[in-house]
């Protein structure tokens, strides 16, 4: 807060008015529950109780007197004096815990507003209240009434109806259309709308008034019309598991356990996630992006999981801010809503609220059939050469790219179903740059992006065309993690943004070694064996059906291989063989060049062993001074004490 300004003077007074209150409570305990003074004192019959914009109101009628010897059933009401509308705060509401019947006593100082056009006044600044017990008997009752919590009606009334900006008629009290379909397993497409939950209430459009207005408990009798902006599965956390519905199972991410999501935006521009319970595992994350993406919806039965901040979730954040400013104006709360009173200069949020269903109750309506909203962003895709250049840090970017190679990452105590992936990417604006930029870039697929069966398959199958759909970029480096979306197919509406998106003609080129190449990258190499490490030198036949390395004697014949994961004899075993070699680098002059050597020989089984002995007698002066054409390698390391480069030949797709 500015030093001296209103808001801090603000903050000030508010906590001296929490302190008064405070000690005045503390001081009615200890003088006996009724403060002497009774000079001013406003008494008060509770009538009915009801809740509206977090303010407890209250219908009471004004009493005469309270003598200790009556009850607060016969207190004398004076019929001459108006009823009032008394109105209390969420904190002393909670303090009183009134009931009707229920007297009051409101200490100084109070406030009487009197309302044009209205007949019933207004008592504010009730902080100073004490509910007054003037009987055994009603000690009983209220010991008796503690025990249960009372129900109070709560009053919905939205912006729109508060400042008359719209037809109320025409809007809060129209049915949902026929063709809606429903984003819940357990929501059929019901033709009668009539019948369905949802027709049954009004429909608000801002998030943060049905927060304030429900609270955390859940929305039961409102909902409240959204923009699906971005559609993504989530790992699930530990126990999650066992919240699915009837048989159907969570997206399973190879083992990790995983829910949809929706990031939706309301009409004043406030985001929202909505983590949505159950997804049939036969479900593909691509058709819901294709399906809902863009699509208008409606929210009801939510609850509040989380309130959270920027500083406390930067990726969600992060692809928050990818879509701000809205591209249309967006209402303004407290203002009209007229055109010219709309705004775009507003600060990017703050907060967001993570909503989540609650169980077995109808929460999420997509209209599929309604046009695309206008509030909706679209990715826009760049080409690989202008994300390496933006200057900005934890930037959500989309791209189109041809993967190139697969490496899962080396952590043993990780499953191999949850470990890191580095996929090696290229497209048409790096194979056509001269110098300066490289051919191919790197991207970090971090275990907690979800990724579907099929981008699984595809990518173990061969070379794909992969949409990259809110990856983060950052410190020179892409990654794909949480809300970051890999699909086969590039969405119907995205934005290209002057890009180069044409696909790939001719080979890929590679960069080759030079001085500025780092670990973890690939590269092509040329140069002059000038060693052999001997001791790394190895050959070992596996199955030519699942490439399994571990073969075993056939214990029906013993000159044949037999596979135990396939069960089968084999005949035709492919060979690999392993080798470890120096090279001399025109490239890199200065360094030791070592690259691991791969090869894979179909061979007959008589012939197998003819080439094992082979190999025992190999001489190693037959490889030396032999030159390396162009190898497609891997870089494990790259160190300048003893300067090194250790690589590794690899097949692309």
């Amino acid at each position: 807060l500015c030093r001296g300004g209103l808001a801090e003077r603000l903050c000030r007074l508010q906590n001296r008015e929490r302190s008064a209150i405070s000690f005045w409570r503390h001081q009615c305990i200890s003088d006996d529950k009724i403060p002497s003074d009774k000079s001013g004192v406003l008494i008060v019959k509770i009538l009915e109780i009801f809740e509206e914009c977090t303010i407890q109101v209250a219908i009471c009628q004004q009493l005469e007197q309270s003598p200790v010897t009556l009850s607060p059933e016969d207190a004398v009401i004076n019929a001459e004096e108006p009823i009032l509308k008394v109105l209390f705060t969420r904190e002393t509401a909670a303090h009183l815990k009134s009931r009707p019947q229920d007297v009051i006593h409101i200490y100084p100082p109070w406030q009487k507003l009197l309302l044009q056009n209205a007949d019933v006044p207004v008592i504010l600044n009730t902080y100073f209240s004490q509910k007054v017990l003037l009987s055994e008997h009603s000690e009983a009752r209220e010991k008796t009434y503690g025990l249960t919590k009372m129900l109070i009606r709560k009053n919905i009334i939205s912006l729109a109806q508060t400042f008359r900006l719209d037809d109320l008629d025409d809007k809060l009290h129209q049915d949902p259309s026929d063709n809606q379909v429903a984003c819940s397993p357990q929501i059929g497409n019901n033709g009668d709308s009539k019948q369905h939950p949802l027709a049954l209430s009004a429909v608000n459009d801002s998030l943060l008034e049905m927060v304030e207005s429900q609270g955390a408990v859940g929305w039961r009798e409102v909902q409240v019309r959204v923009v699906i902006q971005r559609v993504y599965c989530l790992p699930a956390r530990e126990g999650y598991r066992s919240h699915t519905q009837g048989n159907k199972p969570l997206l399973s991410n190879g083992g990790m356990f995983c829910r949809l999501c929706l990031l939706v935006q309301d009409a004043y521009g406030m985001f929202s996630e909505v983590q949505l319970q159950s997804l049939s595992s036969t479900d593909d994350i691509e058709q819901y992006c294709r399906r809902w993406e863009g699509k208008s919806c409606c929210l009801a039965g939510m609850k509040i999981l989380q309130r959270t901040t920027r500083g406390r979730a930067l990726g969600l954040f992060s692809l928050i801010d990818s879509l701000w400013p809205p591209v249309v104006p967006v209402k303004v709360p407290g203002q009209s809503q007229d055109s010219e009173m709309m705004t775009t200069n507003l600060p990017p949020p703050s907060f967001c609220y993570i909503l989540t269903v609650q169980s077995g109750e109808i929460h999420v309506e997509v209209d599929e059939e309604e046009q695309i909203s206008n509030l909706y962003q679209p990715p826009t895709v760049h080409g690989l050469k202008e994300i390496l250049r933006i200057d900005g840090c934890n930037e959500r970017c989309s791209f189109w790219a041809q993967v190139l190679y697969r490496r899962l990452q080396t952590k043993h105590s990780v499953p191999i179903d949850q470990r890191d992936i580095l996929l090696f990417v290229t497209d048409s604006t790096l194979q056509n740059v001269v110098h300066g930029i490289p051919k191919v870039v790197a991207v970090s697929v971090t275990a907690s992006c979800v990724l579907s069966v099929e981008i699984r398959e595809a990518l173990g199958a061969g070379s794909r065309l992969v949409f990259f759909k809110d990856a983060l970029w950052g410190n020179g480096r892409i990654i794909c993690v949480e809300r970051t979306v890999l699909l086969l197919q590039k969405p119907l509406l995205c934005s290209a943004a002057g890009a180069d998106l044409s696909e790939l003609t001719g080979p890929v080129r590679l960069d080759e070694l030079d001085s500025a190449t780092q670990a973890n990258s690939v590269c092509a190499l040329r140069g002059t064996v000038v060693g052999v490490d001997e001791s790394t030198a190895f050959s070992w036949p596996t199955c030519d059906r699942c490439g399994n390395g571990k073969l075993e004697l056939c214990p029906q014949d013993r000159e044949l291989l037999y596979c135990s994961q396939c069960s089968e004899v084999v005949t035709t075993p492919v060979l690999k063989m392993q080798l470890e070699v120096f090279l001399s680098c025109p490239s890199r002059s200065q360094s030791t060049v070592k690259v691991k050597v791969w090869h894979e020989i179909s061979v007959a089984l008589f012939v197998l062993l003819t080439m094992l002995l082979f190999l025992q007698t190999y001489e190693v002066q037959s490889v030396l001074g032999k030159e390396v054409g162009l190898l497609n390698c891997y870089v494990h390391s790259v160190t300048s004490h003893p300067n090194c480069v250790a690589l590794e030949e690899i097949v692309l797709l």
